[in-house]
């Protein structure tokens, strides 16, 4: 019966390759005959695996069932599942971290001590620190979106922004881009003509959903660029762009997702585009780059700004 068990278990991990197998081939690979191939087959067909009979090459593919079978798992898959379960658990996608809980307490039951072992190890010996709460999102609403995108459907929801009433908008959905604490939509807005981000926890879907549409390209052709560099200068009340005398690879570690986008000039220096809520936030980012720079568009109160803080740092090293 072991044997049998090890052969099923072999021949599903050939059948999960995803291209057609001759009955031959596998036969000559598990060491059974045809007949035998074929019962074991059909064992898997009783477990919930579908297994098909691939048109011209004699031979079998595994499709799609209609009913979830019991999953095959390497030992690197069965540890890289529980981590994202346990991430999951206590990510920003409301309603399933008792779903992700439940499904990671069946996988640990089932897993062999040693990997059981090093999961439990990886959880014991971490400590979330520094996390910002995020506000969640209801998992309904990534898929309604997720699936108007996919689709390319128009997509209406209403919108509540920050110090605005509610709205109803009506966009062409592009991409969702989870950034830094938050989700985002990336869409074309059909009301004003141009690109929009909206924030997923802001918007409550519409459903159904719209007529299909043709998508559009993106002004930067990168949606996590696009992104970027809406939420890095355009959505804040102060914006600025400075040159860095330095070049964009040289600073590129010292500027965090979010702050702000660099853009290449030369060998020597860049640009970078970056916003925030006020003139003395600006100034802090701009110097906690640690580089050499010159305002290139800014707004007059970042001078200011920049004069208060310098005279600040000489008072503090002053008579030392």
């Amino acid at each position: 019966m072991m044997r049998t068990s090890g052969r099923l278990l072999r021949l599903l991990t050939l059948l999960q390759t995803h291209r057609d197998r001759t009955g031959a081939e596998l036969a000559a690979h598990l060491g059974v005959s045809r007949r035998t191939l074929r019962r074991d087959v059909e064992r898997l067909r009783e477990l919930g695996y579908p297994v098909h009979a691939a048109r011209g090459v004699a031979g079998y593919r595994l499709g799609v069932g209609t009913r979830l079978p019991p999953l095959l798992l390497d030992d690197d898959e069965a540890i890289a599942v529980a981590i994202g379960l346990r991430t999951g658990a206590g990510g920003s996608v409301a309603g399933i971290e008792e779903v992700s809980l439940r499904a990671l307490t069946k996988l640990e039951q089932v897993l062999p001590s040693r990997l059981r072992r090093r999961v439990n190890t990886l959880h014991t010996a971490t400590v979330r620190a520094g996390e910002v709460p995020a506000p969640q999102v209801s998992a309904d609403t990534l898929m309604a979106v997720a699936e108007a995108c996919r689709g390319h459907e128009l997509l209406r929801f209403d919108y509540v922004a920050p110090g605005r009433g509610p709205a109803v908008r009506s966009v062409e959905p592009h991409s969702l881009v989870s950034f830094g604490h938050h989700w985002y939509l990336v869409a074309w807005d059909t009301d004003r003509a141009d690109w929009r981000t909206f924030r997923v926890d802001r918007l409550t879907p519409r459903i159904p959903t719209g007529p299909r549409f043709s998508p559009r390209d993106l002004p930067d052709g990168d949606v996590a660029a696009y992104l970027a560099r809406q939420l890095s200068s355009r959505v804040w009340a102060f914006q600025a762009t400075v040159t860095l005398h330095e070049s964009a690879a040289a600073v590129a570690d010292r500027v965090w997702p979010g702050m702000g986008v660099v853009e290449p000039v030369d060998d020597g220096s860049c640009l970078l585009h970056l916003g925030a809520d006020s003139p003395r936030d600006l100034a802090w980012m701009i110097t906690s780059v640690d580089a050499d720079f010159t305002l290139t568009h800014a707004p007059p109160e970042l001078a200011d700004a920049l004069r208060a803080q310098g005279t600040r740092c000489l008072n503090a090293v002053r008579g030392t």
